[in-house]
């Protein structure tokens, strides 16, 4: 898109500040589009779109007029009507830099603000301006907005209906009624937070990408500036003023669900989760009276005293509260206490709250006269609120003032999803991190849960799907529970605390793999190198031989280490680094010059070459076709023999370290009679799909695959095959056959002139290699 540039004193303005904003889009990870190293956005237009087929091109054509050159639009979609198509048709007439986010029925969560946010994600561009695709925001006004913001000293600039110069149009007197209700409603609660903005109601702003903590973010309904302002501290806000337009096309999505929804926000944004966390509790306590009063009428019916059969009940109405407050209603919680605490503190205090009830059962049974079974219910009611209390600030204490706990073990992974871990997990870490913002998409645990309590779980189904692989050896075998709901619960066996590879790699790693997905990445099984700027991914079976090729092409040639054995792509076709440690053997070691190994790494390199190679994986994988605990086996092996893991930077001193680059070619290496044959785009996909699947073979994967790619009616493999084979739009690629495995000699001449030879190689080594701590 070529679209026209600031003028006059927008340029001159520009011109003052753009360094600080070139600085914010590297700041953020993926940052400014940058096209062969050299092109940057300064800014991204966000338009969340609901059948909007009659105002796409009006809308861009206006923005192609407004825009400075360095500018993209994002629309982010969720259509019924014929909007992509007209979203497609704006991007052949005005060029790629208008895209677009089609999120599936499933994937629309949080409506018009989860598509914000989406967009805000997908973002390019330290600077991020957001509006209606209604034209009723007016696009020459964006141009006022980002001269504002470029001034330096704020990160959000409001567009204001209320602010002299502004004015609502022509909202009848009923909805501008409601306009300034709503507003005056939003700024009573939050005085502070809105103390300089006269519209948090707006639809129409701009904000600093890298002022956001996007994952800090509960969006629902159409008032995400409003999330926004109440949930970010420290925010530097600036009002314009602009005229609310005339719509151009198409109906108003306002109706009175949207206003429902409005007042759930508010709720919740000032009172935080405490009302919902109630319902909750009292959803749970009804279904315990339930069980209990069922309890009490079979032993009251058998003939048990009313006082004992109340005693029983209680102790088994307890045992199912505990397991639907601790997995459904504090379930995000960061919790001081272990499991088989609060089970006890819950126990004591449903065994302290009967020794009250006691005495009100008989007043209210033998004094008053009641039904045993009416006196029963109301004395469980009675003691409702003060369980809750005891409950919220005790047995279930929100450690950190509702933020995460200090984990031991944090990690970041681009921004995109973070993990909390009972035990380090040393392929994430390089993404490690002191402390996490907000609460884990994925939290995982060291811990027993019974079969008999995962099955009570699995039963309760409408908390979070659920999945158990256990093979039977308590303690001390392999077991993992894991829990998918807003967050993914992963629950280990205490064996696995002392295997931590086996964890990751056989756990963590495949709920990371579909997590990624759900948010708009694919984790594929390649190793990456950039020339120049310019990713090339080096795909093949597993143990084939692509690390000793990845670190003869990095020894050889100038080019930038990206990934090993995992890549993160998006569907634009950006790589994002994911530096697990490289697996090696005595041959991959020996094809480098200069590895940094101690003496005693070397020495153990040939067990652990035997043990963790090619044929000790086949050997692994025959098992798996017998009856043995092939996954407890896998966790001693690895106990007693840790896989030999090290850094690119040992491998390779002085190597050079990318976080990102733009995807550029394909190559799939492959043992046989020496080929080089070009692969056409559905071969290409299907080949990275495969190797994909190729590298998650081992147990327990087979058996728990289906439930982590399975999202209700729908399966991820398709949003997976979907990402994979947009990223590789246009993309080159090349199989390449040796049977000298020779690959990383012709590589180079593959991906042409960008590979150029080192002419000389540093022998000493000083620091490590650049960029590579991410999140720090």
């Amino acid at each position: 898109m070529k679209l026209q540039a600031l003028n006059g004193s927008q340029r001159s303005t520009r011109s003052a500040v753009e360094g600080d904003g070139r600085r914010d889009a590297a700041a953020v990870g993926d940052g400014g589009r940058r096209d062969n190293g050299s092109t940057t956005y300064l800014i991204t237009i966000v338009v969340p779109t609901k059948n909007e087929a009659g105002n796409i091109e009006p809308l861009v054509e206006r923005l192609h007029r407004a825009l400075p050159s360095d500018a993209e639009i994002i629309f982010v979609d969720d259509s019924t009507d014929e909007t992509p198509a007209a979203i497609e048709r704006a991007r052949r007439r005005y060029g790629a830099d208008v895209r677009l986010i089609h999120r599936k029925p499933d994937e629309r969560v949080g409506g018009l603000g989860g598509a914000v946010v989406a967009g805000l994600r997908a973002a390019r561009a330290p600077w991020v301006c957001v509006m209606d695709a209604d034209l009723q925001h007016p696009p020459v006004r964006v141009l006022n907005l980002l001269e504002r913001a470029l001034h330096g000293d704020v990160d959000l600039v409001v567009a204001s209906r209320y602010r002299a110069g502004g004015s609502t149009g022509s909202f009848g007197r009923a909805r501008g009624a409601v306009s300034r209700l709503s507003n005056l409603s939003a700024r009573a609660l939050f005085p502070v937070r809105l103390r300089r903005v006269t519209d948090p109601m707006s639809g129409f702003f701009i904000v600093r990408k890298h002022a956001l903590d996007l994952d800090g973010l509960s969006p629902r309904g159409f008032k995400i500036l409003l999330e926004i302002l109440a949930r970010t501290r420290g925010l530097r806000v600036a009002e314009i003023p602009f005229k609310f337009g005339e719509r151009f096309a198409g109906e108003s999505k306002a109706a009175l669900r949207e206003g429902l929804v409005y007042l759930s926000q508010l709720v919740r944004l000032r009172l935080g989760e405490m009302p919902f966390l109630f319902t909750r509790f009292g959803l749970v306590g009804a279904s315990g009276i339930v069980v209990n009063m069922l309890v009490f009428a079979a032993l009251y019916a058998a003939g048990l005293h009313y006082l004992a059969a109340a005693v029983l009940a209680t102790q088994g109405s307890t045992l199912w509260l505990y397991v639907l407050t601790d997995r459904w209603v504090f379930s995000e919680r960061a919790k001081s206490r272990s499991a088989g605490s609060r089970m006890a503190m819950y126990f004591a205090m449903n065994n302290a709250g009967f020794a009250l009830r006691g005495p009100l059962l008989v007043l209210l049974i033998g004094g008053l006269g009641l039904d045993p079974l009416l006196g029963n219910l109301a004395s469980l009611v009675a003691l409702t609120l003060v369980r809750f209390a005891v409950a919220d600030s005790w047995i279930w204490k929100d450690v950190g003032g509702g933020q995460c706990r200090a984990a031991t073990h944090a990690y970041d992974v681009h921004g995109l999803v973070t993990v909390e871990s009972d035990v380090p997990l040393p392929e994430l870490e390089r993404f490690r991190v002191s402390a996490l913002r907000r609460r884990p998409n994925i939290r995982v645990r060291i811990g027993a849960l019974s079969r008999a309590q995962s099955e009570l779980v699995s039963g309760l189904a409408f908390a979070a799907r659920h999945i158990r692989y256990d093979e039977g050896l308590g303690r001390f075998g392999f077991a993992v529970d894991i829990s998918i709901g807003r967050r993914t619960e992963i629950v280990a066996s205490p064996l696995l605390r002392a295997s931590p590879h086996v964890l990751y790699t056989n756990v963590v790693e495949p709920v990371l793999r579909w997590t990624f997905v759900r948010k708009g990445y694919a984790l594929v099984h390649a190793a990456c190198i950039s020339f120049g700027g310019e990713a090339v991914l080096v795909t093949a079976q597993t143990d084939t031989g692509k690390t000793t090729t990845i670190l003869k092409v990095l020894d050889a040639y100038r080019c930038a280490f990206v990934s090993d054995d995992l890549t993160l792509i998006a569907p634009d076709g950006r790589v994002l680094t994911y530096p697990k440690p490289l697996t090696v053997s005595c041959h991959t070691v020996g094809a480098v010059r200069a590895p940094t190994l101690s003496r005693l790494e070397r020495l153990g390199l040939p067990l652990q070459s035997r043990i963790h190679s090619r044929s000790g994986r086949r050997y692994g994988l025959l098992l798996t076709r017998t009856r043995l605990p092939v996954a407890t086996i896998n966790a001693l092996v690895q106990l007693l023999v840790p896989p030999p893991k090290y850094h690119v930077e040992q491998l390779v001193p002085g190597v050079e370290c990318a976080t990102t680059a733009r995807l550029a070619r394909l190559i799939v290496i492959q043992r046989g009679p020496d080929a080089t044959v070009a692969r056409d785009g559905p071969e290409a996909v299907e080949t990275l799909l495969s190797n994909c699947e190729d590298a998650y073979s081992f147990p327990p994967y087979p058996t728990i695959a289906g439930f982590l790619h399975g999202s209700g009616a729908s399966d991820l493999h398709d949003v997976e095959r979907s990402i994979v084979t947009s990223a590789l739009a246009g993309v080159p690629t090349t199989l390449l056959c040796s049977e000298t495995m020779d690959w990383w000699r012709r590589l180079p001449s593959v991906v042409g002139a960008a590979a150029e030879r080192h002419v000389t190689r540093p022998q000493e080594v000083v620091g490590s290699a650049v960029g590579l701590r991410l999140g720090i």
